[in-house]
């Protein structure tokens, strides 16, 4: 019978130990850069289009809005508010466990108004570079809405594909308690359309959207 050495058994449970600490610390690290400062978000609807396309794969700032206290979203370190035309990510008021992107229209005190398409905000056109209207009919208070004052602490959104975009329109504001972060740069993008085991699958991916910072 052979005993082995003390020294290798102190050394067994020393490189345990070792691994054991190094997972605990990565997991921890991942854990805290994900609360705190960047998360990955997917976008799997058209609502934001030509923005973000159903695929894209982006990272969220989540650092940008101040510092929060884990499931309260209290701001324990400020840092910047939203401000109009930002891309955020929020808990969707109506259901917290959906996670919702969209552009910020305007912001607490402001005024919002739609009228026959276009936005008012504080009864002055809206710089609306990035909103988009392919569907010319005149639908209900989709395409006239308001006018309406947006709450101290909240925010109004909109989707940039204006004729198809569940927003404040339709459910109201938005708590900045309730943002996650703002949508910051692509990192992936593919046609979901595909299959995923198909030989047209790497043919998908958009290769000149990688990378690319939002605005």
């Amino acid at each position: 019978m052979t005993t082995v050495p003390k020294s290798q058994v102190v050394k067994r449970k020393s490189s345990l130990r070792e691994y054991t600490e190094a997972i605990i610390i990565a997991l921890v690290l991942a854990l805290f850069i994900r609360t705190f400062i960047v998360q990955a978000f997917k976008i799997p609807s058209g609502s934001m289009l030509p923005t973000l396309k159903i695929g894209d794969y982006l990272l969220v700032n989540k650092f940008i809005y101040g510092i929060k206290v884990p499931f309260t979203g209290a701001v324990i370190i400020p840092i910047t508010n939203p401000k109009p035309n930002d891309i955020v990510v929020f808990k969707f008021p109506k259901d917290p466990s959906i996670d919702y992107i969209k552009r910020v229209i305007a912001v607490g005190g402001d005024t919002v108004e739609v009228r026959n398409k276009k936005i008012f905000v504080n009864g002055k056109p809206f710089l609306d570079k990035h909103g988009v209207h392919l569907d010319s009919h005149l639908v209900g208070q989709r395409d006239n809405f308001g006018p309406v004052r947006v709450p101290p602490g909240k925010i109004f959104v909109m989707g940039d594909n204006r004729d198809n975009s569940y927003d404040s329109r339709f459910w109201g504001f938005v708590d900045q308690k309730a943002i996650l972060g703002k949508a910051w740069i692509i990192y992936w993008s593919w046609n979901l359309r595909q299959p995923f085991f198909s030989l047209d699958r790497f043919t998908s991916i958009r290769w000149n959207r990688l990378g690319e910072i939002l605005h």
